[in-house]
């Protein structure tokens, strides 16, 4: 699903929203040359706040966003060879190269007539230069040769998690519950450093399954980072921007009012992790009417607690523990309240996720003992009271949802 405004489709080479993230967040080093990019010596003098403050971020990372020549890149993909085509989204084309090197990266190619344009291409390699985290996916470089702009990444060789619950290509198995699990963890966890880590804060805006990349052992990353956005600082509560991300995953506040908050992101993380559950797309067309919004056809389901194993994938053949289930869904259910106010932090969703994941690791190494022993509520597993308080009043609260 590409990247659209979340009111109706439209380019995406917004200037309100754009010139204050540079200003705010632009490394000079970084910064390509060029008419589109005409305001350098400007956002560079403003850029020092963010990247003073993530000094130790700058510390921690091992390497730094390199430029690349577009012939580099062109050999790299054999020439942007059809075969080595393996995504396409809003930016453009990505294709998979192998660097002069020796190593295998994803190229992603801007299309100079798509949904987005060079201000999100200036965001992207500045926010991945300056954030760094295993649970972010990791830019290696850019080029900007004449009108080219493509970005290099770290390869993912699982792809996105979409690939992963939608439309499963004949042969391919179905994700566990407990990898399930795993990747909401992994990616609440990189939520939680944009959130909680960088200093001011980022909102990431796009949060959804098709910008989830994994790896071999489904360590998830975020990526695309086009549309984040430096979160209120001081006494704001706010940002206020153009409505820009993803139909069915925009929070219903900030769709309306174009009002941006970190609780935006939450509302998309409870969507995301309503599809790992159920298996359905935040949207899909395919679907008879009532059906086809995915939070919408949750709702009758969310109010009756007998009613959550209804919901549940049946790709998932009913393997997963029933109260580790009911934790879950309360956890989307808080995640999606309409009020951002009533959403939890993306602390509290790391606390409770890494607790329930624990308790699915523990059933599939008490399955693997007792291979005919059902999965059910009332199967080993850890014991909230061995939990910190922090973590146990939040499972506690997920469980009286």
């Amino acid at each position: 699903m590409s990247c659209f405004s979340c009111i109706s489709p439209g380019r995406k080479d917004v200037r309100d929203y754009d010139e204050d993230m540079a200003s705010r967040s632009v490394d000079a080093s970084v910064i390509p040359k060029g008419k589109a990019f005409s305001d350098r010596k400007e956002v560079a003098r403003q850029s020092g706040s963010f990247r003073d403050r993530n000094k130790e971020n700058h510390a921690q990372k091992g390497n730094v966003a390199r430029s690349f020549t577009f012939k580099e890149l062109a050999t790299a993909t054999q020439n942007f060879r059809e075969a080595n085509l393996i995504g396409e989204g809003g930016f453009g084309c990505v294709y998979k190269g192998r660097l002069e090197s020796g190593i295998i990266v994803a190229i992603k190619q801007l299309n100079l007539e798509g949904l987005q344009g060079n201000q999100e291409f200036i965001v992207e390699v500045l926010m991945l230069s300056l954030l760094h985290h295993p649970n972010l996916v990791n830019l290696i470089g850019y080029c900007t040769d004449g009108d080219q702009r493509l970005l290099v990444y770290e390869y993912m060789p699982l792809g996105s998690l979409e690939n992963h619950l939608f439309d499963l290509d004949p042969g391919m198995e179905p994700l566990s519950w407990s990898t399930r699990l795993k990747i909401a963890v992994g990616a609440a966890r990189g939520l939680q450093y944009l959130h909680c880590s960088a200093n001011p804060p980022v909102i990431y805006r796009d949060l959804k399954s098709s910008n989830i990349l994994l790896d071999n052992e489904f360590n998830p990353k975020l990526s695309d980072f086009g549309l984040a956005k430096l979160g209120p600082v001081g006494d704001n509560t706010h940002v206020s921007t153009r409505v820009m991300g993803t139909y069915g995953y925009c929070a219903p506040e900030y769709a309306m009012s174009g009002k941006l908050t970190l609780k935006s992101d939450i509302y998309s993380f409870g969507v995301v992790l309503l599809e790992l559950i159920t298996g359905r797309k935040a949207i899909d067309c395919t679907k008879k009417p009532g059906e086809q919004n995915l939070v919408v056809w949750s709702r009758p389901f969310l109010k009756d607690r007998r009613k959550f194993v209804q919901m549940v994938d049946p790709l998932l053949e009913g393997r997963f523990p029933v109260r580790c289930l009911h934790h879950a869904i309360a956890i989307a259910a808080m995640c999606l309240q309409e009020q951002p106010s009533f959403r939890p932090i993306i602390d509290d969703i790391v606390v409770a996720l890494e607790y329930l994941a624990c308790q699915a690791d523990s059933q599939d190494s008490y399955n693997n003992r007792s291979t005919n022993a059902p999965i059910s509520s009332s199967s080993p597993g850890p014991d909230a009271n061995h939990l910190g308080p922090r973590k146990r009043d939040f499972v506690n609260l997920s469980a009286a949802f």
